[in-house]
């Protein structure tokens, strides 16, 4: 990778395994293999459904042997394993201390024996889960998103750009949809918590209590798989990133408290982004200064600047070759956003 080792096509730095050929077929999420009625055993959709299964599986055992925790998945990515109190009315849901499988990400496991059995109970998984914030590598993801005008590459590069970190190369799994998925080690406290959007637009966490679709796995939107020459394990996140990663939210707060000034810790003092913001539209290369400019507009402001940056973003996008009235109405698109 490139500084900060992300580029918007390529990916970087061998692979959890090779990635089987052929395209998923589609089948009802939940539905055992030999349901499907009046259907010979050896039909195409029944043999893809069945090589789907036993992919996901060899995929995952492969990640148990690396140290991750998996659990099987629906083509909707949803765990496989129904639960057995599906039918309870317990405000204190069990999380595996009945012994049984169907706990979601509290069946995760790395051992080999105990993803066949989770498997064996769901022959309908075509995918499988890595849980995240769980050791050995208590695993951060970083899930960049492209869909709904979103482009979470660009948005991180923009973090990193302005908070004077770099992404070193690190395990990266391509989505169906064109984004990806980046694997870090965290630390082992505190934990890390999952968050959608909160750390910009396009970037999703997946800390402790999440997983990630590992690579391999087939859904209903396709198939995720590793990048090309991907280091084997993750590599640490940097410092930087995790500072602004949002913090765990208190599970219970008083309710006077969220009101009282006393009560909250004074918030870290936030560089001022308008070099940044500006450096990184000025930057942008062919292909890509609409996307930046758009996304330096939306942390404007985010950060409350949009109106008094306005002005300075427009002059920067005129140096990149855009016109003035692209310029504009990108800028108008993110104070809409």
């Amino acid at each position: 990778m490139a500084s900060p080792h992300i580029t918007a096509t390529g990916s970087h730095p061998t692979q959890l395994a090779e990635q089987p050929a052929g395209q998923p077929v589609e089948h009802p999420a939940g539905r055992p293999a030999e349901q499907p009625a009046r259907r010979s055993p050896n039909s195409p959709r029944t043999t893809h459904r069945s090589d789907d299964h036993a992919t996901a599986l060899t995929h995952a055992l492969v990640a148990a042997g690396r140290g991750y925790s998996v659990i099987p998945l629906t083509r909707a990515k949803l765990p496989a394993v129904r639960s057995p109190h599906h039918a309870d009315r317990s405000p204190h849901p069990c999380r595996g201390a009945c012994g049984r499988p169907g706990h979601g990400i509290h069946d995760a496991t790395s051992d080999p024996l105990a993803v066949r059995r989770l498997f064996a109970a769901a022959p309908w998984a075509t995918a499988y889960g890595i849980a995240c914030g769980v050791p050995p590598h208590h695993l951060i993801g970083i899930d960049l998103d492209t869909k709904h005008g979103a482009d979470g590459l660009t948005a991180l590069r923009l973090l990193a750009a302005e908070h004077h970190f770099t992404l070193p190369p690190t395990v990266t799994v391509h989505t169906p949809s064109g984004g990806r998925h980046l694997y870090f080690s965290g630390p082992p406290a505190p934990p890390v918590p999952n968050s959608a959007g909160r750390l910009a637009p396009g970037i999703d966490i997946r800390g402790t209590g999440g997983y990630l679709v590992g690579p391999g796995s087939r859904t209903s939107r396709g198939t995720y798989h590793l990048a090309p020459g991907t280091p084997r394990t993750p590599a640490p996140a940097p410092a930087a990133l995790i500072d602004l990663l949002p913090p765990q939210t208190p599970p219970h707060p008083h309710p006077h408290s969220l009101h009282h000034p006393s009560a909250q810790p004074s918030p870290p003092p936030h560089p001022h982004p308008a070099p940044a913001l500006l450096r990184f539209v000025r930057t942008s290369p062919d292909g890509q200064r609409n996307a930046r400019l758009f996304w330096a507009a939306c942390r404007a402001y985010e950060s409350g600047l949009g109106q008094e940056m306005a002005t300075a973003l427009t002059t920067a996008a005129l140096h990149t070759g855009l016109t003035e009235r692209e310029a504009r109405a990108t800028i108008a698109s993110a104070a809409r956003h």
